[in-house]
């Protein structure tokens, strides 16, 4: 199935006497990318229209687009000239350019795209925090953020752990899931050394929920945001922890809700507010709506939560979240991703999930991989799709499907930009309204044949062919 991702970019090119108004298209397949279309020009009248669009009817602000600095994704780009890495983060960081990125995240400490197990003090008892290093981060992390900072120095970064200090642990392991039971499936250079007696589970706090360790631990997030603001990274915000629902084979941690609470309330809170660091609720990724609400309807730690990220099943939660909690910042906190494959079967799945996440509040959307090597392996043997594609052999690369499908979003949709209701009985699209009041839709054709859709704007209808099977976006000026 041929499927086209189409952007129509409008501009209104206004004459001496107002009358000319012009729209140009940029089309993307599954084979071509960004290929510029001849222009459309608009009607008036009463052409019936599928899709109706009032820029009046505003929803959320959208705060931004961009991914997240894993290790294998510097790796990946160093398998690079320079040149041409250095070409790769213009096009992702620099204003204008490309995806206008302007808002990632990165891990605190080693996640499951990190080269492998580490954290910032790995002495046991250290409570204190004396042996705190970032030294590991010198290597890869700080100058991957640095190279995007060259190109926007504004960039907004927010952080969070995957698994704390093992010697923080109950069982003493980066990881909560042993890869014993999986033995026979899984390759010896990907597993981990967990004993099966020794995993954690769901519901648990494995975390040692003990003062002296919780007080440690709020100050290993110190000591983190200070390291940082020495090398000139500028640490945003912060989530307590990734997927805390989640045992994994790889660095992870399950917590309960009222251990993040007490957590976030007695610990964590206050040594962020005197850092002036953002915390955000999260990462949620099960549609459990009453684990946020066990965050927030505490008012000890409600009063340090500004907002809340939302990946995987934890989409399901968002809307209800959305509707009772609409003063927060939401964040789609990872896009899924993928099998390593990056084929247009992850575009479609990528559509989806952008319509779901946006038409339900969030103010910030980020992909998940940056960069891999072709494969996207994992260090614990996961495959996953990248926004680039590095073949190590040839030392090329390429910008995948999914790349465009964003970069058409984040291209255009300017921070700032408000999410606009849409009406008519075409629903599959999305519309936003930037600052300088220039109007962005996004809009799909998945049917196998060609067809126009009629879009009513105020008083002009815009009615374009779109290809089968194909995404499209306006911009009007």
């Amino acid at each position: 199935m041929r499927n086209i991702l189409l952007i129509l970019f409008w501009g209104m090119i206004v004459s001496a006497n107002a009358q000319s108004i012009k729209v140009q298209m940029v089309t993307t397949d599954e084979y071509k990318a960004w290929i510029k279309q001849a222009e459309v020009t608009p009607t008036k009248g009463s052409t019936t229209a599928e899709v109706i669009i009032d820029p009046a009817n505003t929803r959320q602000t959208i705060h931004g687009f961009g991914t997240c600095f894993n290790e294998l994704g510097w790796t990946s780009l160093n398998k690079l000239k320079a040149e041409d890495r250095n070409a790769v983060m213009k096009e992702l960081f620099s204003p204008g350019v490309g995806a206008n990125f302007t808002v990632c995240r990165m891990p605190v400490g080693a996640n499951d795209f990190s080269v492998n197990w580490y954290s910032y003090d790995e002495t046991d008892g250290d409570f204190e925090m004396a042996k705190f290093s970032i030294d590991n981060d010198k290597n890869t992390l700080i100058p991957f953020i640095k190279s995007a900072k060259k190109y926007l120095p504004g960039l907004e970064i927010w952080a969070s752990p995957w698994s704390p200090p093992s010697w923080m642990k109950y069982n003493k392991h980066y990881a909560s899931s042993s890869s014993a039971k999986n033995r026979q499936s899984i390759e010896k250079k990907y597993q981990n050394d967990l004993p099966a007696d020794k995993e954690g589970k769901e519901g648990t706090n494995m975390f040692i929920q003990e003062e002296k360790y919780l007080k440690a631990y709020a100050l290993y997030f110190s000591k983190f945001i200070d390291a940082y603001q020495r090398e000139g990274i500028k640490i945003r915000s912060v989530m307590p922890q990734n997927e805390f629902n989640s045992a994994q084979i790889f660095p992870s941690c399950c917590w309960t809700a009222a251990g993040l609470a007490n957590f976030i309330a007695s610990y964590l809170g206050p040594a962020m507010e005197k850092k002036g660091v953002e915390i955000l609720f999260g990462t949620m990724e099960r549609p459990k709506e009453a684990l946020v609400d066990t965050i927030l309807k505490d008012p000890k730690s409600s009063k340090y939560v500004k907002g809340i990220g939302f990946q995987w099943a934890g989409k399901d939660a968002l809307p209800g979240i959305n509707k009772r909690y609409s003063n927060l910042k939401l964040i789609q906190s990872e896009q899924e991703c993928g099998n390593g494959k990056n084929d247009w079967k992850g575009v479609l799945h990528s559509w989806d999930l952008m319509k779901h996440y946006l038409n339900n509040g969030v103010s910030v959307y980020e992909y998940w991989n940056t960069s891999l090597l072709k494969g996207g392996i994992s260090r614990w043997g996961w495959a996953q799709n990248s926004l680039v594609v590095v073949d190590a052999e040839t030392k090329t690369y390429n910008y995948s499907n999914e790349y465009y499908l964003l970069k058409h979003v984040s291209h255009f949709v300017q921070p700032g930009a408000r999410k606009l209701e849409t009406g008519g009985e075409y629903k599959d699209l999305l519309a936003f309204v930037n600052p300088d009041k220039s109007i962005v839709v996004v809009i799909a054709n998945q049917e196998s044949t060609e067809r126009t859709v009629n879009i009513r704007i105020k008083d002009s209808v815009y009615s374009p062919k779109l290809a089968s099977n194909s995404f499209n976006t306006l911009i009007i000026k």
